[in-house]
């Protein structure tokens, strides 16, 4: 049976658990490291990459949830995981006050447990919250998503607020009040769904290598999964690069440029918001806030790469980031849920394409940001990336109409209000 939406916006608080501590190491920590510590930005661009690498291994995590028949163990271990690689990586920014060598050790270590924890957690919440949400997946996936952006903007702006005065120790004193909090709220998040929830999760003994091969032969999958790769590989390319470009460019402290990120967090908060209003009242489908998301994203992108006002740009491009989520998610767990007994692992295909093309954006932002500064003054530098991205969410929007237009992904059954 499903169950109530009580206790889906319950099980909900696993993804703001999950938006928090996942918001320091992208944001904060990629900020600390390249203003503050003065290290090449491609650093915590290798990083994060190697973290979005390791959550290659969604697809394990979601077929051996399947054939467990469970999915709060998998949650609850991985948020214990990701919170202790979280600590090491604010710990490492301390240590690299005196030993940089030493420090890349610790985050090296720090960085995998991230990835591993957020593949094993993520993967298990989605699969779970997809079997049991019945009919309701659209509204269902709005409000995962809406926990996640608050999450996230309670992280980083808690977080910015809490470290005033700034310093290394308190750095690590104020992220593990964060990473305790996210584990309560997680123990508290799952206390009793599955139990509620019988006959949601069907256990599945296919070896995983048939349970892949039978989600890629699926064209709906394959096709959805290149859509994912795409749009996601837009999504995350100014990720590591916004606040170091609030610092450089604009002058503002690790203070002000983390409260910007929460800003632009707030934003896609109130797309998502909206996009759920308006869909209750049957005013747009989840193929149309995929599209509209990304080209409102792309002009918000375009406004920051030709020197418009800070503020203004980074909340459009927030508000577009929220309406592409809206359709992006919702069209993910309508598909993953069609194939009860294979709902983890096909969540984890999805996952682990959205892992790989978040990881190469780290990458490419970086690598390009590094290359561009040494040849093009800075604010030309930050400019040339943003302006990549706004190409690539143009270019997803063209393929969000094409993917999501056939029978298979009828509007009628996906619309994020329903």
């Amino acid at each position: 049976m499903t169950v109530g939406w009580g206790m889906l916006v319950r099980l909900c608080l696993v993804n703001a658990a999950i938006g928090g501590l996942a918001a320091l190491p992208v944001n904060l920590f990629n900020r600390l490291m390249t203003v503050e510590l003065a290290l090449p930005a491609l650093l915590p661009g290798l990083l994060v990459a190697l973290h979005y690498g390791v959550q290659l291994t969604r697809p394990v995590w979601g077929h051996r949830s399947d054939v467990k028949g469970g999915r709060t163990p998998f949650i609850l271990g991985g948020m214990a995981v990701t919170g202790a690689g979280v600590l090491g990586a604010a710990w490492g920014i301390s240590v690299a006050e005196a030993s940089v060598p030493m420090a890349l050790v610790v985050w090296l270590v720090s960085y995998i447990a991230i990835g591993l924890g957020i593949g094993a957690a993520g993967t298990s919440f989605l699969a779970l919250l997809a079997s049991a949400s019945g009919a309701r997946k659209g509204g269902v996936a709005t409000t995962a998503w809406l926990f996640l952006i608050a999450g996230a903007i309670a992280a980083s702006i808690g977080t910015g607020i809490a470290l005033e005065p700034y310093s290394p120790a308190r750095l690590v004193s104020v992220v593990a009040v964060v990473v305790v909090i996210a584990f309560v709220l997680s123990v508290l998040a799952t206390a009793g769904v599955e139990a509620r929830a019988t006959g949601v999760v069907e256990r599945d003994d296919t070896p995983l290598k048939i349970a892949l091969r039978q989600t890629w032969d699926d064209p709906v999958a394959r096709r959805f999964t290149g859509f994912v790769f795409l749009s996601i590989l837009a999504f995350y390319l100014s990720e590591l690069i916004l606040e170091p470009f609030a610092g450089h460019i604009h002058g503002l402290s690790p203070e002000d440029s983390t409260k910007l990120s929460g800003g632009k967090d707030g934003a896609a908060l109130m797309g998502m918001i909206g996009a759920g209003i308006l869909s209750q009242m049957r005013l747009g489908s989840l193929r149309f806030w995929a599209v509209m998301g990304c080209v409102i994203s792309a002009a918000g992108l375009l406004g920051l790469g030709a020197g418009l006002p800070l503020v203004p740009s980074t909340v459009v491009l927030g508000l577009g980031n929220g309406l592409f989520v809206v359709g992006a998610v919702g069209s993910m767990m309508q598909l993953a849920a069609a194939h009860a007994r294979s709902t983890g692992t096909r969540m984890g295909v999805f996952g682990a394409a959205q892992a790989i093309a978040a990881g190469l954006a780290g990458l490419v932002a970086t690598g390009m940001l590094d290359l561009t500064r040494l040849i093009l003054p800075d604010a030309v530098a930050y400019a040339s990336v943003f302006t990549l991205e706004a190409v690539l969410f143009l270019a997803a929007a063209v393929m969000a109409a094409s993917v999501m237009r056939g029978a298979e992904m009828n509007d009628a059954t996906l619309v994020p209000g329903e």
